[in-house]
């Protein structure tokens, strides 16, 4: 999206109209790009987006688990949204997790500024959550076999 002047057009232009805060933790090519584009929270009729510096991966995911909803690009972050149970928006055409869009937890929309407002207001996951990518206990696992075969 940070290469498609249209795409980061709509999107900023979604952000700016949805009606709670749209943290936006821009990395500084995209933040480049913005501003070689013109493209500043001035022009749009929001607030949003409040734009952040980069943030580390622990920060991230603080972010992450405390969102209502997370708008993404990133194929990682999808993942990590499923992880924390919050509902994903991804703003791509396609995405690689399909099973996250399968389980109903989300919802590709690109970059259509009409679908990302939808969604945010209107996207719900449903109560099943299935553990696609294990229940997390695969190193205590991995230890228990190793004491196994490695004997006393």
């Amino acid at each position: 999206n940070t290469d498609v002047p249209e795409n980061l057009r709509n999107i900023l232009a979604a952000f700016a109209e949805i009606e709670e805060p749209v943290i936006f933790p821009i990395h500084p090519r995209t933040r480049k790009k913005i501003s070689g584009l013109n493209l500043t929270n001035s022009k749009f009729k929001g607030r949003n987006p409040i734009f952040i510096d980069p943030v580390g991966y622990l920060d991230m995911l603080i972010l992450e688990q405390n969102a209502r909803v997370i708008l993404t690009d990133s194929g990682g972050v999808q993942k990590e949204a499923y992880w924390f149970k919050v509902p994903c928006i991804t703003l791509r055409s396609e995405t690689e997790w399909v099973e996250t869009v399968e389980a109903g937890w989300n919802v590709v929309v690109g970059s259509d500024h009409e679908k990302i407002v939808d969604a945010v207001i209107s996207f719900k996951p449903g109560d099943y959550h299935p553990d696609l990518y294990g229940d997390g206990r695969g190193a205590e696992r991995i230890v228990e076999t190793l004491i196994l075969i490695s004997g006393p």
